[in-house]
């Protein structure tokens, strides 16, 4: 399972979603600018206040990083 911290707003936020879906890779996205509860969400989980913040399979990645979304993807 995929999930993604993100903001509309946010151009790295964007590429990462975009990034998904080229590589045809479903994911669910939560909205923190419109979703306030999920800001201390990823804080928890991340240790970050900054999006994105990638969850695959309890693997997290914050920031958009190519290299460890693929490597976190090859083990799910």
């Amino acid at each position: 399972m995929v999930k993604i911290y993100s903001t509309s707003w946010c151009p790295w936020c964007v590429k990462a979603k975009d990034y998904f879906k080229i590589k045809g890779v479903e994911y669910s996205e939560i909205n923190v600018a419109d979703e306030h509860e999920y800001r201390n969400e990823v804080y928890e989980v991340s240790g970050q206040r900054t999006v994105p913040v990638i969850d695959i399979n309890g693997q997290i990645i914050v920031g958009f990083d190519r290299e460890k979304i693929d490597r976190a993807l090859e083990v799910r």
